[in-house]
């Protein structure tokens, strides 16, 4: 072999090298992103730094927790799925990622297909407050209340296409009641609403309205999902409660990355993120902000968001609810 010839089939050589996928041995080899779609401090962000601190500890890299808050994460979002898949990009999503894709006519990303799912991280239910002088002692009771009077009494939420929203909608379809829908900017709003008796019913983040319900300003009769919340164990689910078993709605967080992000690091991320999870530690902090860790493999997790995608779209289509 010439001296050229051995040239070129070293320069061959390093190329596919250079192009070929990182392993997980190598990754991370620089600082990791971790995006939010939303401002510092909401449950979102709380979520994404109980885990970015864990990460970084266990990945010996910086995991530096990026807010991008705006068009509620749409502007995250589309960021992220132009990012290079190079494993240094991460984006922590929430169930409104899901709602976006369902409320929005356009976007310039596929909700599902611009990105590999990594795994659900936690989950957090809503749970359904009133106020405590509200003629209704438990959920049965504000059913009746409900069907005895259609469309007289109304519940707040946090903005229309909101997960709050969905919520009492799909709530709505489920006992077969009519209420009025009352959208507010935020939750502070919707909840002095409530408290101040403008409003009859609320359905919000249990982290939001706990120090309400826990110092008597606000009476909780059920939480949504499938499962009592540790924080409130004597408040009963939707399906204990008015035995409305087809209904479960949850906050739920979950990782992604950029599709086409390499297989090594997707496995790498998941198995770490299963360990975190187990930590005592993490799992106190998360109980603080309302929320329980729950991991999932890359697989189920991807399975979730399409099965969330074709719900809220039936239960939009049923509450004709308008894209926006």
């Amino acid at each position: 072999m010439t001296l050229r010839c051995r040239d070129l089939v070293g320069a061959a050589i390093v190329l596919v090298l250079a192009c070929s996928p990182v392993t997980a041995q190598e990754w991370p080899n620089r600082p990791v992103q971790l995006v939010v779609g939303f401002a510092a401090g909401g449950g979102t962000d709380v979520v994404a730094r109980i885990f970015a601190q864990s990460l970084q500890e266990r990945l010996g890299k910086p995991v530096v927790v990026d807010n991008k808050p705006g068009a509620g994460g749409m502007i995250a979002a589309g960021q992220v799925a132009k990012a290079t898949p190079d494993g240094r990009t991460l984006y922590l999503v929430n169930n409104g990622h899901v709602i976006t894709g369902v409320m929005q006519k356009s976007l310039p990303y596929d909700t599902v297909k611009s990105f590999e799912p990594v795994s659900l991280l936690a989950t957090a239910g809503l749970v359904i407050v009133v106020h405590p002088k509200f003629p209704a002692d438990n959920l049965k009771d504000l059913i009746a209340r409900a069907k005895a009077e259609p469309g007289k009494l109304n519940f707040a939420s946090v903005g229309v296409g909101s997960t709050q929203h969905f919520s009492g909608e799909l709530f709505k379809q489920s006992a077969g009641v009519d209420m009025l829908h009352v959208p507010f900017r935020g939750s502070p709003a919707a909840i002095t609403a409530v408290i101040g008796r403008e409003i009859e019913v609320l359905f919000e983040t249990i982290q939001a309205v706990l120090g309400q319900v826990q110092s008597g300003d606000l009476k909780a009769l059920a939480v949504t999902g499938r499962e009592r919340f540790p924080g409130f164990p004597e408040v009963p689910t939707v399906s204990e409660a008015a035995g409305l078993t087809d209904y479960d709605t949850t906050t739920w967080y979950g990782l992604v990355a950029p599709v086409g992000t390499p297989p090594a690091v997707i496995e790498k991320l998941n198995k770490t993120l299963a360990e975190i999870a187990k930590e005592p530690a993490v799992q106190e902090r998360l109980a603080k902000a309302g929320a329980v860790a729950r991991t999932s493999n890359p697989e189920a997790f991807g399975q979730h968001m399409t099965n969330e995608l074709v719900r809220w779209e039936k239960v939009r289509d049923s509450a004709r609810i308008e894209k926006q």
